[in-house]
């Protein structure tokens, strides 16, 4: 069963940032799954049918960058939308758009910036976070 606003498949080799993701987009009404590396990422995503991901870019066994390109060549997960929370350096804003990400977010965030751009591009609308809530912490700029 899908949460409110979607489900979000999150993707990054920090536990505490996976963490961090699933519980301010939980807050939010989302449905969230998570993924260690691109290579988990690519085993769960047809069976979670998310309606959003985000990628890590720096990540053991297939970095966010490589993810992003396969999940684009596959016709089953080309349409899906894609976000890279990252340090998003040049050269990652750059790739990714070569690779086809639609929205980049960079380490560290605000929570109330992740669940904007997660909503957005689930098809929701852009609104603050509901109820005056702040976010469940603040993502720090960790390794990957």
């Amino acid at each position: 069963m899908s949460g409110a606003y979607g489900r979000v498949l999150v993707v990054d080799d920090n536990k505490v940032i996976r963490q961090l993701i699933k519980v301010n987009l939980e807050l939010e009404g989302f449905e969230v799954v998570t993924a260690a590396d691109g290579v988990e990422c690519l085993d769960l995503v047809g069976g979670v049918r998310p309606d959003v991901i985000t990628l890590d870019v720096v990540m053991p066994r297939m970095d966010g960058l490589e993810t992003a390109n396969r999940l684009r060549a596959d016709p089953r997960t080309s349409h899906l939308p894609l976000a890279v929370i990252s340090a998003c350096t040049p050269y990652e804003v750059e790739a990714g758009v070569a690779a086809g990400v639609d929205a980049f977010l960079a380490k560290p965030f605000e929570p109330s910036e992740l669940v904007r751009i997660v909503r957005r591009l689930a098809g929701g609308v852009d609104e603050p976070a509901t109820g005056g809530r702040q976010g469940a912490g603040h993502a720090g700029s960790a390794t990957g």
